[in-house]
């Protein structure tokens, strides 16, 4: 995996992050999702190195990537700081506008990145979300326990960390059986690399916390947007799989144009991972909307 990429460690502020880099053409920042590291990229990279420039990180906490300690109002783990390393990330890399795709938490610290930082993310492509605020807003009965995870992980803590950290691979294996469109899509090699990352407790603590800000501090601050009219100032594409979860059946296009006024989406016929289901659709479309 990664042939021709480039290892690296930078230190941010708040972090070290991890990441790889490689490829040639204009800066393309890739952010991945839970309960993934950036091996989630590794079928779509060397198909997208030939025209972008890759920087493909693990957020903070996750996979070799370090974060703060939890702080009691998630703050150190809410989209905002994780923005904020990604920002800082292109800065010490030497891009200062790029092109950005997120998939399912990456694409909220994403959407959170374009919003705060607009003079920086020429475009902005959301992998398989809506935005975190239309999650909760929208949240009944049937979607709870479809994605219960988002209650579950966001108990205070040491709930979820004592849980996991029983049988860390008993749950993460569910977690991926219930999202994958087919058995067997993923990479046994990139399946081991998202199991190992949670025999780490600074892990398992740390992505809770990702879900906990998701429920209270990013509620918030995607709530008062909201009320303000911010809008996303790049143009969005919304990418999405028909089959992730047997109750979405509708497209997420509408929640997004309450956030963006260009916006689009492209539908394909696979699971959540989009990226290692579907790897030549996704590149694809990709490089067909960052062109």
């Amino acid at each position: 995996m990664f042939e021709g990429f480039v290892e690296q460690r930078v230190a941010l502020a708040e972090a070290e992050i991890f990441c790889r880099t490689g490829g040639a053409g204009p800066p393309l920042l890739l952010l991945h999702g839970y309960p993934q590291t950036h091996v989630a990229w590794h079928r779509v990279a060397p198909r997208l190195m030939r025209r972008f420039s890759l920087v493909m990180p693990d957020l903070r906490g996750y996979g070799e990537s370090r974060g703060p300690r939890p702080d009691p109002e998630h703050r150190h783990y809410s989209k905002r700081a994780m923005a904020r390393d990604m920002a800082e990330l292109m800065t010490a890399l030497g891009h200062e506008r790029f092109l950005l795709a997120g998939h399912d938490r990456g694409a909220r610290v994403g959407f959170r990145l374009a919003l705060d930082y607009p003079a920086r993310v020429q475009r902005f492509a959301a992998i398989d979300i809506i935005p975190t605020f239309d999650v909760w807003e929208q949240m009944d009965a049937d979607k709870a326990l479809a994605s219960y995870h988002w209650s579950f992980l966001a108990v205070p803590a040491p709930v979820p960390e004592t849980l996991i950290a029983a049988d860390p691979d008993f749950y993460i294996r569910h977690l991926l059986d219930r999202w994958v469109g087919r058995p067997d899509a993923l990479h046994p090699q990139a399946v081991a690399a998202y199991l190992r990352q949670f025999h780490e407790p600074n892990v398992i603590a740390a992505t809770c916390e990702d879900y906990r800000a998701g429920a209270s501090i990013d509620r918030q601050e995607d709530g008062e947007d909201r009320g303000r009219g911010v809008k996303l100032a790049c143009p969005v594409l919304v990418l999405w799989g028909r089959r992730y979860l047997t109750s979405k059946t509708a497209s997420p296009l509408a929640a997004w144009r309450n956030w963006a006024p260009d916006v689009r989406e492209v539908a394909l016929d696979c699971g959540h991972f989009i990226a290692e289901e579907a790897p030549e659709e996704c590149a694809t479309a990709l490089a067909e909307f960052f062109a």
